[in-house]
């Protein structure tokens, strides 16, 4: 109700008020209202270590924004990790790749809190998960407690903090969902750290949007040079320009505690003293999270690794993040007309920096022009797209991709390249297609598609086998091929020998690699009963936990089979000894 009444009082004295003063409390009391929304005594730190992170929310990634904060740990596992409020455990995804091992717990207010990475659970979660694990013989597994099962008390030990997941540093990623499973900034709940750090503004790009539009006479983006003034801001080089422009800028924030560089949670334009564009990241929903392609400069992303944020909004995206854009953010400048563009980068906190844009309207020749790369195969995005050479075809639905644009498509000596510069953004999967015809039976049997990353090195591709073509469907434009993988996998025992005696032993750990294809399946007995096997791609490993279950004798056999993606199989055994 406060700033409501603030709001109204300052609209009555408008008249007597900067325009830009009164932008400023405006902002202000939005940010409050914001955190109004959100109870901000009813959870708990995750974690009692001292707080600092590795990534905030909304932090700018692969095709995605971060949904949560990064919790450091100090560089090691095992750290308690407590349940944050009163609830119970809604969801349990163990997982070798993405999340790892991670709790979802449901709260009285309609709050979920996510937990990912984890080490282990807490003995009464562990024991349920177990017990689901061996009735379905797989270590992988999804599960949905109902709300009797596995109740919770705030501050009440839930896990242990690890590095599950795939190739991740220790650390607790940390979450907190509306009822629509959208993710919002955990800070807004109270969970904060010490950050009296402003972010950093390290690149300018300038945009003509259109074909007769210019910037310093040219017609492709433009790097535009600034310099730090003694206040602290950012100026700008006067820039020259006519028509339809736009501006972004790469940034980031650093925190107290930390080298890493964070996301920031704001964004804002003011032109002229007048707000034209702002985006501020304090909720979305995982469906729209695609359109960060739209977001950034994805053209510089895809050549330079840098992320440049624009401050207009293309016309296909999508994004709920908007606050109060005009004119989508696009700058109508006019001949002997004058500008001055402020670009705001903030933090959570309320630091920030700003960067000053003088322009001045000037109609000029346009010297520098983007060339028109043309191929054989256009590309309409809101057609269905289709196209083969040499026994491979790719095919493209409709809205694959945002823009109309030309694509490189090529094959060589087997090897499809499908646009490898990899300029443009994928929202949607396409279909890449090899004609298998060729080979024998027994062939394609240890026949496989592989896309090859930046470095050469190849990599299993899904691959649906059809009775003379095989066919992948991706969202990864680059280089594919057709391998062969006729080796098995490696396997052998890393923590004991054959006919130990293992009585003092908590664990058995064995080791496991692939070189081409890799790793699809595995399993392990103990006197041919199914064990449950932990597979930590990170380290290769496959290790069994003694205390998972009583063994009767003492002479026991052990035998461990792991597949590779083709069928290529290697099956271990072994015999150890332990005391009843």
């Amino acid at each position: 109700m406060l700033h409501k009444l603030i709001i109204t009082i300052l609209a009555k004295i408008m008249t007597q008020l900067n325009i830009r003063i009164l932008s400023l409390f405006i902002l202000v009391f939005s940010t409050i209202h914001a955190q109004d929304k959100y109870p901000t005594g009813y959870f708990q730190n995750p974690l009692d270590i001292p707080m600092y992170l590795a990534g905030t929310f909304g932090e700018l990634r692969s095709n995605h924004f971060h949904s949560g904060i990064d919790i450091k740990t100090q560089q090691k596992e095992g750290f308690k990790i407590f349940a944050v409020g009163n609830g119970y455990v809604s969801r349990i995804k163990v997982n070798h790749w993405g999340y790892g091992k991670a709790l979802y717990v449901t709260h009285p207010n309609g709050y979920t809190s996510v937990y990912a990475h984890l080490k282990k659970y807490s003995d009464k979660i562990e024991a349920y998960i177990k017990k689901h694990q061996y009735k379905k013989e797989s270590f992988e597994i999804q599960l949905y407690p109902n709300s009797a099962e596995l109740q919770l008390e705030k501050g009440e030990v839930i896990a242990y903090s690890g590095s599950t997941g795939g190739f991740v540093a220790p650390h607790l990623h940390f979450e907190l969902r509306d009822g629509n499973s959208r993710p919002i900034n955990p800070m807004y709940f109270g969970i904060t750290v010490k950050d009296d750090k402003k972010p950093s503004i390290n690149v300018l790009m300038a945009y003509p949007l259109d074909d007769f539009s210019q910037i310093n006479q040219s017609n492709i983006p433009l790097q535009i040079p600034f310099k730090q003034t003694k206040n602290g801001d950012l100026l700008a080089d006067k820039v020259y320009a006519s028509g339809t422009i736009g501006f972004g800028v790469n940034v980031f924030d650093r925190l107290n505690g930390a080298l890493n560089k964070n996301g920031i949670i704001s964004l804002e334009m003011l032109v002229n003293g007048e707000r034209k564009y702002k985006h501020i990241l304090e909720k979305f929903s995982f469906a729209e999270s695609k359109y960060l392609n739209l977001l950034i400069d994805y053209e510089r992303y895809a050549t330079l690794k840098q992320r440049v944020q624009r401050c207009f909004v293309e016309p296909k995206n999508k994004l709920s993040i908007y606050k109060g854009v005009k004119n989508h953010g696009y700058l109508s400048i006019e001949d002997g007309l004058t500008y001055n563009v402020e670009i705001i980068a903030k933090d959570f906190i309320g630091n920030q920096k700003k960067l000053v844009i003088p322009i001045v309207g000037k109609t000029d020749s346009i010297k520098i022009f983007r060339e028109d790369d043309t191929t054989p195969y256009p590309i309409k995005s809101t057609e269905f797209n289709k196209y083969s050479k040499e026994g491979v075809t790719v095919a493209f639905p409709k809205n694959t991709f945002y823009n109309d644009f030309y694509l490189d498509f090529d094959v060589e000596d087997g090897k499809a390249s499908i646009h490898e510069k990899k300029t443009v953004p994928v929202h949607s999967k396409f279909t890449l297609t090899f004609d298998v015809s060729s080979y024998t039976s027994e062939e394609k049997k240890k026949l496989f598609i592989a896309s090859y990353n930046s470095k050469g090195y190849p990599s299993y591709s899904n691959t649906v086998k059809k009775e003379t073509t095989f066919y992948t469907r991706t969202k990864s434009l680059g280089k594919y091929a057709l391998l062969t993988d006729n080796k098995k996998p490696k396997l052998w025992i890393h923590n004991f020998k054959k006919e130990q005696w293992l009585t003092n032993y908590k664990k058995l750990v064995l080791k496991t690699s692939d070189d081409l294809s890799g790793i699809k399946s595995y399993r392990g007995e103990i006197d041919g009963q199914w064990i449950l096997l932990e597979y930590s791609p990170k380290h290769g490993t496959l290790t069994y936990n003694f205390s998972d279950r009583k063994l009767v004798n003492t002479k026991h056999q052990l035998k461990v089979i792991v597949k590779d993606n083709v069928g290529n199989t290697n099956i271990l055994e072994t015999t150890f000894y332990r005391k009843k």
